[in-house]
C-alpha cells in the first residue's frame, strides 16, 4: 500500500473509530437506564422475609443507594478504566465472568457462519444460474421459509426430530463436535436465508451487464462466466451482509443458547436479566455492541482493500 492510498485509508479509520466510540457510548447509557427499570435487585438477591435494615445495608453495599447520576458517573469511569464491575450474583468481576463464557458463544457463532457460506453462496449462485426455472423457485421457497421461521421453533424441531426420535445427537450441552450441530444449525438458518437471496439478487444484476455479455461471446462456459467475472462484481453487498450476520450471530446466539443449554454469554444474559444483575447485562449488552460495531468496521474497510473505486471514492 503507497503512502497516497494509505493516508485516506487512515482518516476512514479514525473517523469509523470515532463513530464507533459514540455508539457504544449511546449503548452503554441505554443499557445503564433500561436495566434500572427491571426492578430493584435487592429485593431479588434477599429473602423474602428480610428486614428493612438489612435491605439498607446491602443497597449500600452494592451503591444503589447513591443518586442515579452518581451511579452514572461511578459506571462511566468504570468503563474508561475498563472495569465493568462486579457481579451482584456471582461476586466476581463480570469480565472474568464473561471470559469465561466467550470461546462457547464464539465457537457456536464461528460454527453457524461455516454452515452459512456452505449453504447460502452455492444455493445463491445456482438459483442466479436458473433464474425463473424450477431450480430457483425450490431455492427461493426453502430459504424464505428458513428466514421467516423463529429459531427456537427450529431448535426444538430439530431436538424433536434428531435427539429423541433418532437418538442421534445430543439435545443440550457442550464440549463435542456432537453438541455444536444442532445449535449451529439452528443459529445459520436464519442467515443462510438471507445471504442466499442477496447474492442471487446482486449475481442477476450483474448476469445482465455487458462485459458478462462480452465474456459469454468469447465462449466460456455458464459456470466461467458466473464464477471468474460475476461473483467478483456480487461480492461486495454480500460480505458486507455476511459481516452483519456474523454480528447478529453473536447476539443471535441469546435464544439458541437458551434452547439448548449452551454455556454463552447469551445464556448468560438471560439468567442476569431474570436475576437483575445489573453489571452482568450492562456487560453483556455492551459486549454484543462492541462486536457488531467491530464487524461493521472490519467490513467496511474491506470495501477499501478489494475495490480500488471505493478507495478512490474516499
Amino acid at each position: 500500500m503507497t503512502r497516497s492510498t494509505a493516508a485516506p485509508l487512515l482518516r476512514q479509520v479514525a473517523a469509523r473509530l470515532g463513530t464507533a466510540i459514540g455508539v457504544l457510548f449511546a449503548v452503554a447509557t441505554l443499557a445503564f437506564l433500561l436495566v434500572r427499570l427491571s426492578g430493584d435487585p435487592v429485593k431479588q438477591l434477599l429473602p423474602p422475609d428480610a428486614t428493612a435494615a438489612q435491605e439498607h445495608t446491602l443497597r449500600a453495599q452494592l451503591g444503589l443507594d447513591q443518586p442515579l447520576i452518581a451511579q452514572y458517573g461511578d459506571y462511566l469511569w468504570g468503563l474508561v478504566r475498563f472495569d465493568l464491575g462486579d457481579s451482584l450474583v456471582y461476586g466476581r468481576p463480570v469480565a472474568d465472568v464473561i471470559g469465561e463464557r466467550l470461546p462457547a458463544t464464539l465457537e457456536l457463532a464461528f460454527g453457524a457462519m461455516v454452515i452459512t457460506l456452505l449453504i447460502a453462496i452455492p444455493a445463491g449462485i445456482y438459483a442466479a444460474m436458473r433464474r425463473g426455472r424450477a431450480g430457483d423457485t425450490s431455492v427461493m421457497t426453502a430459504v424464505l421459509l428458513g428466514q421467516s421461521t423463529p429459531p427456537f421453533w427450529i431448535g426444538i424441531l430439530l431436538i424433536l426430530v434428531f435427539s429423541v426420535q433418532l437418538g442421534a445427537l445430543p439435545a443440550s450441552g457442550y464440549g463435542t463436535f456432537a453438541h455444536l450441530v444442532l445449535p449451529a444449525i439452528t443459529l445459520a438458518v436464519y442467515s443462510v436465508a438471507v445471504i442466499a437471496r442477496l447474492l442471487r439478487s446482486s449475481l442477476i444484476d450483474v448476469l445482465g451487464s455487458d462485459h458478462i455479455r462480452t465474456a459469454r461471446a468469447k465462449g466460456l462456459a455458464p459456470g466461467a462466466v458466473v464464477l471468474a467475472h460475476g461473483l467478483r462484481n456480487a461480492a461486495l453487498p454480500t460480505i458486507t451482509v455476511i459481516g452483519l450476520e456474523f454480528g447478529g450471530l453473536l447476539g443471535g446466539a441469546i435464544l439458541t443458547e437458551q434452547v439448548f443449554s449452551w454455556p454463552g454469554i447469551g445464556r448468560l444474559t438471560v439468567q442476569a436479566i431474570s436475576d437483575r444483575d445489573f453489571p452482568m447485562v450492562q456487560a453483556a449488552v455492551l459486549f454484543f455492541a462492541a462486536a457488531f460495531v467491530l464487524v461493521n468496521l472490519l467490513v467496511d474497510l474491506s470495501y477499501s482493500l478489494l475495490d480500488p473505486r471505493v478507495r478512490a471514492q474516499r
